[in-house]
């Protein structure tokens, strides 16, 4: 049993040239065409569609949660900043008004 891999343009746009599986010096149950557009190769499984093992996704996934866990703690303290200089300006300011100099009258009444 063997199958045909189509030629295909790589990720760096080079041609590479088609060839049948399994390869020569290459595993002999590899008899399958897998792969994408820009990468193909021989395998054993016909619903293969990644030649690499997964374990790589644990260590994105460990990532993104280290770069979560870090823009939370960021956002916690800005929101805990931005609480207490509120604070500090409102427990800060006067508690009564200020006094201009200037003496108030009401308008309306004239003395004779």
């Amino acid at each position: 049993m063997t199958a045909e891999c189509s030629s295909y343009l790589n990720a760096d746009k080079v041609l590479v040239s088609g060839f049948s599986c399994p390869r020569t010096g290459g595993d002999a149950r590899a008899v399958y065409c897998c792969g994408f557009q820009d990468v193909k190769y021989c395998c054993d499984d016909p619903h293969s569609f990644f030649p690499y093992e997964h374990s790589y996704m644990w260590w994105l996934s460990v990532g993104a949660l280290v770069g979560l866990s870090i823009a939370a703690v960021v956002l916690f303290a800005f929101i805990i900043t931005v609480c207490v200089l509120c604070y500090l300006f409102i427990s800060t300011k006067p508690r009564s008004k200020l006094d201009t100099g200037l003496s108030l009258q009401m308008a309306g009444k004239t003395s004779c």
